[in-house]
């Protein structure tokens, strides 16, 4: 059994430009690290270095935060999407 995680444009460089991950179900923190687990490189702009999510980066289970849904902890089941969206600063 699977779910998606949806990787965003910036961070597709650091994934071996995919788009999206097949990961086994479980929760979002095991999701994020199978997806770090497979490549490396975007741990640290997913994650700070006890293993939270960074401020800037949002996390959706479908379409609902996972702040709504107990954070890391929060369950995924078959066929969910988990939407990684990093925020964007500009001027």
């Amino acid at each position: 059994m699977s779910t998606t995680v949806q990787i965003p444009a910036p961070l597709r460089a650091y994934c071996g430009a995919q788009t999206e991950l097949s990961v086994a179900v479980g929760t979002v923190g095991d999701a994020l690290a199978q997806l770090t687990e497979r490549y490396p490189g975007v741990r640290s702009h997913l994650l700070t270095a006890d293993g939270t999510v960074r401020r800037f980066v949002n996390l959706y289970v479908n379409d609902t935060d996972i702040r709504l849904l107990g954070g890391l902890g929060a369950a995924v089941r078959e066929g969910d999407t988990v939407l990684i969206v990093p925020c964007v600063a500009g001027g």
